[in-house]
């Protein structure tokens, strides 16, 4: 196939795929949110098994990755749902660390025109070391930030979704059209003349 087709251009999005998994990797492990760090994971992995698999012409492969772009989908339609407070979700709730720490979305105190101030909290009895954080002036909020993450990584997959059932379809005609011609044939052709060229050394014998 050329470079200018479906292949190539799984090629690209898988590409892309990975940086944008990475990026938001980091920002995840900036704000210890355990949950999408395991999701990201994994997804970094399965998308390097599509990569691979579409590199080395393996349908296999490409289509566990299909099959979790759909269920990355999903998970980035709940990450949606649970910023803007959807169902009952509450994006102040510690479901996204596991109740293991009190942390949120590293934008929510580092995200554009922010401002984080801390207040000493040393006047009240048992909070001699701690402080009260609040942040001012953000130009946007953080689950928006966090939503046009999401947004982004569901239009991604979505195309490449599309993208990797038409190199899968490509692949198999290739494939089955190779078996017609008789490329994955065992016995080649030229095992017929085995008897003739036998009875030949048989006679010489006698």
């Amino acid at each position: 196939m050329g470079c200018c087709t479906g292949r190539c251009t799984l090629i690209f999005l898988c590409a892309l795929q990975l940086l944008a998994a990475l990026e938001r990797q980091v920002f995840d492990f900036l704000g210890y949110q355990w949950a999408p760090i395991l999701a990201n994971f994994l997804h970094i992995i399965i998308v390097i098994l599509g990569l691979f698999g579409t590199i080395q012409y393996r349908p296999r492969y490409i289509v566990v990755y299909a099959i979790w772009t759909a269920v990355w989908v999903t998970w980035n339609i709940f990450i949606i749902c649970f910023y803007l407070e959807v169902g009952g979700l509450s994006k102040d709730s510690e479901l996204l660390t596991f109740n293991i720490s009190r942390h949120q979305s590293w934008w929510s105190e580092n995200g554009p025109g922010c401002v984080r101030k801390e207040a000493s909290m040393s006047g009240i009895k048992g909070l001699d070391s701690h402080s009260y954080v609040s942040v001012i002036g953000c130009a946007l909020e953080y689950r928006y930030i966090e939503v046009m993450h999401s947004s982004f990584q569901i239009l991604i997959a979505l195309v490449g979704f599309v993208y990797a059932c038409y190199v899968v379809s490509v692949f198999t005609e290739e494939e089955d059209s190779f078996d017609f011609i008789g490329g994955f044939d065992p016995f080649p052709l030229y095992h017929v003349n085995e008897k003739p060229t036998n009875l030949l050394f048989k006679q010489t014998y006698l």
